[in-house]
């Protein structure tokens, strides 16, 4: 094998590289902190709140392994299952800081971790000043920075980290062929799903393409396939709990590699090639590859109605991350600009062409790339081997310049260039905290009231703050993205008080009493051979002639007046008929502000028109009549105080102006008579059903009576 100089700098400037790139990386993440630490609103328990719903997910398993907390919450995330709760429950633990602290910083903290596989792969090829400069780059490139800055605490922190140990272990297995490297690669790839078990397809396509890798070029060599039994090996899921799957693979691992150490001469070739083939097999089947990755491909292309029996609405089109993107934003996600992306791919082309070891990295590259038709969440894969193959071409231009100065000065300048808009969008990226102070004090609120077995009914959106801050359950989250959608949708736009508490009760005690499973395909018996109609069995529940369980739990409606900027798509997954898949009826529902008035003309800043003298709308040409112009004013006992002005009574339309917001609200009538429209704008509610328990500006929570 062709051995490369990586001795050009000392282990301590190696060290004192990577320590000024990480902290680089960490300093430019604290940009955010220093921009909003003064900003009250966006503080609770001393400390800035994180900016990511997801985030308290794990923040709630932390919850649930430091004190206990959710001990009825069936989504919980155990701590040995998932290595962000492991690591925060830990820190936590163990160090100084508050729970708070821990998951505000931590992404910042493992995420620039990047810099070292990236600076480590360039060593192998002479180059650690290559590797230094994309790690500048990728460690804080616009995607990765998104999915990784102070407050975004999710798995993410790990989503191109981990892979680029992996990548840097296998690359260095095909340039020093020693089996060590080998084993390194295949106990990250063995600990890659305690970090991020949402990754698991990417591992699966980087462990393919290293077979293909080592088996076209290295077939020969009897060290190929030791180094192909040790990943397949880290590869095939054990059927134990955690921690022991993990703890047991390492020990196969470590066994296999002392084996093959101490009994290299006895075994034959045409053995070991036996053996990584039986292995690959077994991984192909118990590890559901080629199943994983297509799954993944096809979830987040799927759009429309789900065909399972009943047609509900899916939900992958109406998360934005899921959506098609165009390539300005591909490109700049991934590299800060167009001409950045275009020079990352050529790069890579010529990095392949001179040390083809880096097709191993195509599955990053091809996932990146997948972003185009999958969501821009798939860029940030891409992220540090683009900004390797960028800086790497910047070199191989640089050959060029005879001058060494020149040289250096033109490598330097034009990854200074690249790095300049990532930086500037660092500036202006500017993203508020999930809640805010004042709706996490209702939270608290309805946390002293509830006990750990409530249940509280919302928009999934909101499903994992609630669990954070007020310690009780939901029926769907930020993971939960099934049928019930239709129930909690039905819940907030049904015109019906009656249906609305009934459906409430009737979803919490059918999900408790059938082990937690999906309520709507329970109630209606979706996909079995005795599927219900689900209008007929939503008119006995209204009318009361469904029976409803008996009472065992609390069960709250959290209405926040964040879900009117939602509402609209919230409405979408109830607003159908589930035999046919077609919307009952269009719904109308316009929020905005008033952009300029003309007398008794306001113009709304969404293109509306409102007479208010005539009680007309103009929506686009269409000209129509309003049936009431409804004012809302919120008073300083929690009281609101409700001013009528009728029109025509032939009118379809009602304007609802919520003072207290300076916001207009257009909206068919029907919508305007629905459960969110009425309780949380109006306050009005059914006192026979529900009970107000907390009330403010920010959100209204209800008690269910019955």
């Amino acid at each position: 094998m062709k051995q490369h100089n990586t001795k050009e700098i000392t282990t301590t400037q190696l060290v004192g590289l990577m320590l000024f790139a990480y902290l680089f990386s960490f300093a430019l993440r604290l940009i955010w902190v220093y921009q909003f630490k003064d900003t009250s609103s966006f503080i609770w328990n001393g400390e800035l709140m994180i900016n990511t719903n997801d985030g308290y997910f794990w923040a709630s398993g932390a919850q649930h392994s430091l004190w206990g907390m959710h001990p009825d919450n069936p989504r919980i995330p155990e701590m040995w299952k998932y290595g962000t709760v492991a690591v925060t429950t830990f820190l936590t633990k163990y160090t100084p800081f508050s729970l708070e602290t821990v998951i505000l910083y931590l992404p910042a903290v493992i995420s620039s971790l990047v810099v070292v596989p990236i600076i480590l792969i360039a060593k192998l090829y002479g180059k650690v000043l290559w590797g230094f400069l994309a790690a500048l780059l990728g460690s804080i490139a616009w995607s990765y920075y998104n999915r990784t800055m102070v407050g975004y605490y999710d798995t993410d922190m790990f989503s191109a980290m981990a892979p680029m140990f992996i990548l840097y272990f296998l690359i260095r297995s095909t340039i020093d062929f020693d089996l060590k490297s080998a084993l390194y690669a295949a106990l990250m790839v063995a600990i890659y799903p305690f970090l991020y078990d949402a990754g698991r397809a990417i591992i699966y396509a980087i462990g393919i393409i290293y077979s293909l890798y080592m088996i076209w070029y290295h077939r020969h060599e009897k060290l190929t396939y030791q180094s192909l039994i040790l990943l397949f090996a880290a590869l095939i899921p054990l059927p134990f709990v955690e921690p022991w799957n993990y703890l047991l693979k390492f020990a196969l691992l470590f066994g296999i590699f002392t084996f093959f150490k101490k009994r290299t001469s006895i075994l034959s070739q045409k053995s070991l090639m036996i053996t990584s083939a039986i292995l690959f097999v077994m991984f192909m089947i118990f590890g559901h590859a080629l199943s994983l990755i297509i799954h993944k491909a096809m979830a987040y292309l799927m759009t429309g109605t789900t065909q399972e029996g009943l047609h509900f609405y899916g939900v992958k089109q109406t998360v934005r991350e899921a959506g098609h993107i165009p390539f300005s934003t591909f490109a700049n996600r991934i590299s800060g600009s167009q001409i950045g992306v275009l020079i990352a791919f050529i790069g890579y082309v010529v990095l392949v062409i001179r040390h083809r070891a880096f097709l191993l990295a195509l599955p990053l590259i091809g996932i990146g790339v997948f972003a185009l038709l999958g969501g821009l969440r798939f860029t940030v894969y891409a992220v540090p081997v683009a900004a390797m193959s960028a800086v790497y071409l910047f070199f191989v231009i640089a050959e060029h310049i005879q001058d060494k100065r020149m040289k250096y000065a033109f490598i330097v300048g034009a990854t200074a260039l690249m790095i300049y808009p990532n930086i500037t969008h660092i500036i202006g990226y500017k993203v508020p905290t999930v809640f805010k102070n004042a709706e996490v004090k209702d939270l608290a609120k309805l946390d002293k009231i509830a006990d750990t077995k409530d249940y509280t009914l919302t928009w999934w959106d909101y499903g994992y703050p609630i669990w954070f801050y007020s310690d009780t359950n939901t029926l769907i989250d930020g993971g939960k993205h099934n049928n019930d959608n239709f129930i909690i949708s039905k819940i907030m736009q049904t015109t019906s008080p009656e249906l609305a508490a009934r459906l409430s009760r009737l979803s919490v005690e059918t999900y408790v009493d059938s082990n937690y499973s999906v309520v709507a395909n329970t109630l209606f018996k979706n996909g079995q051979s005795d599927q219900k109609d689900p209008n007929e069995v939503l008119d006995a529940i209204e009318s009361g002639a469904y029976e409803i369980p008996k009472k065992t739990r609390d069960v709250f409606l959290y209405m926040p007046y964040r879900m009117m900027n939602i509402f609209p798509t919230v409405a979408i997954f109830g607003n159908l008929d589930l035999n046919t898949g077609k919307r009952l009826r269009k719904l109308y529902f316009y929020a905005s502000y008033a952009k300029k008035k003309k007398g008794q003309t306001i113009y709304l800043a969404n293109g509306i028109i409102f007479d208010n003298q005539k009680g007309e709308i103009k929506l686009g040409r269409k000209t129509v009549k309003v049936k009431q112009f409804v004012t809302v004013q919120l008073l300083k006992n929690g009281k609101n105080r409700i001013q009528v002005k009728p029109y025509s009574s032939q009118g379809d339309f009602v304007v609802l102006y919520m003072q207290t917001y300076r916001r207009f609200i257009v909206m068919d009538e029907e919508t305007f008579r629905s459960m969110y429209v009425q309780m949380f704008m109006l306050g009005k509610y059914d006192k026979e059903l529900f009970e107000l328990v907390v009330s403010s500006p920010y959100s209204k929570i209800y008690r269910l009576k019955i």
